[in-house]
């Protein structure tokens, strides 16, 4: 027993304390502290070490320096695994694990769990170059997508950007020393960067707006003064509704300072959509979220039914949603 303990400890030692910073940095980040962005440009600059390390793989491995190809292979790991991490908490914030963004949220944190479980990563993404360049765009273009609209970049140009940048991140990869010269590297990578611009663009409502995301969300009688008056639980009676001439939904988004991002409440009734309803452009900077609502007062009977409004942004991303039911 106590003769596998050291084994033990070397396999999964590093994998453990991997784990335990990613949780403590969770928390750090979570709590919002300070200087996120220059945090962010730390670890896009530890891409591109990854970016470099990737370049020079192939002389390392005609030289057969295997301790230095393994410090190297380590390396890319641990950047990786910082991307995802830092991210992580930032798109589990934006998205909606009821719709479609969850499945980029579990992309995330499946990439950030695997580079951090040394065993996993070594038996999954190790004997696999592709899957390596795959989790090489991936970390890219999420980071990126939440660092650029923390410089007032809005949400779909970030999406867009990043997808464009990451795709244009695999030129040394595509270069690989007997593979294609840097122009056919670049010819390459940049027409990888217009089919992933298009697939991004497609695939836009699978992505969370992140950082943006929705920090109150209420149903009420009506909004005074930037306030909700007469605030539900979850249902209402339909006679209540009536009563009132209508219902509000009431939202706040986070966004950070200096964004400015249009806006739109989708009204849906028992999955059907009802209303489109243009919002003013979110302000970002205020901690409390920025403040703003629609009001329903064409509901035709019966009113009862299970309602939901999406917060969406105006290029089609879902930000948050609120739900309640009218009852008979």
């Amino acid at each position: 027993m106590h003769s596998a303990i050291p084994s033990w400890l070397r396999r999964w030692g590093i994998s453990i304390a991997s784990l335990l910073l990613g949780l403590a940095t969770l928390l750090v980040f979570r709590r919002g502290l300070p200087h996120v962005g220059w945090i962010v440009g730390d670890l896009l600059l530890l891409w591109l070490i990854v970016a470099v390390v990737t370049e020079v793989r192939v002389p390392v491995e005609t030289r057969r320096r295997r301790l230095a190809l393994q410090a190297a292979e380590y390396t890319i790991q641990t950047l990786y695994h910082n991307l995802l991490l830092f991210v992580l908490p930032a798109y589990y914030a934006s998205a909606t694990l009821t719709s479609v963004n969850a499945l980029f949220l579990a992309g995330v944190a499946a990439g950030a769990l695997v580079t951090a479980v040394d065993p996993w990563y070594r038996a999954l993404v190790a004997p696999r170059p592709w899957l390596g360049h795959a989790l090489l765009g991936f970390s890219v273009f999420a980071a990126l997508n939440v660092a650029l609209p923390l410089v007032s970049v809005r949400p779909i140009i970030a999406l867009e950007g990043s997808a464009v940048l990451a795709a244009l991140s695999l030129t040394p990869i595509l270069r690989r020393p007997g593979a294609a010269t840097w122009r056919q590297a670049h010819g390459r990578a940049a027409a990888l960067a217009l089919v992933a611009a298009v697939a991004v663009w497609l695939g836009r409502g699978l992505v969370p707006p992140a950082p943006l995301f929705l920090a109150r969300a209420t149903a009420a009688r009506e909004v005074q003064r930037l306030e909700p008056v007469g605030e539900t639980e979850g249902s209402i009676p339909a006679a209540t509704v009536a009563g009132w001439g209508g219902i509000a939904a009431y939202t706040a988004v986070h966004a950070p300072a200096g964004l400015s991002q249009a806006i739109e409440h989708v009204w849906r009734r028992d999955g059907q959509v009802v209303a489109r309803i243009p919002l003013s452009p979110v302000q970002g900077g205020r901690a409390e979220g920025f403040r703003t609502w629609s009001r329903r007062t064409d509901l035709t009977p019966p009113l009862h039914g299970r309602y939901t409004v999406d917060v969406m942004t105006a290029s089609g991303q879902l930000i948050g949603r609120l739900r309640f039911t009218v009852t008979p």
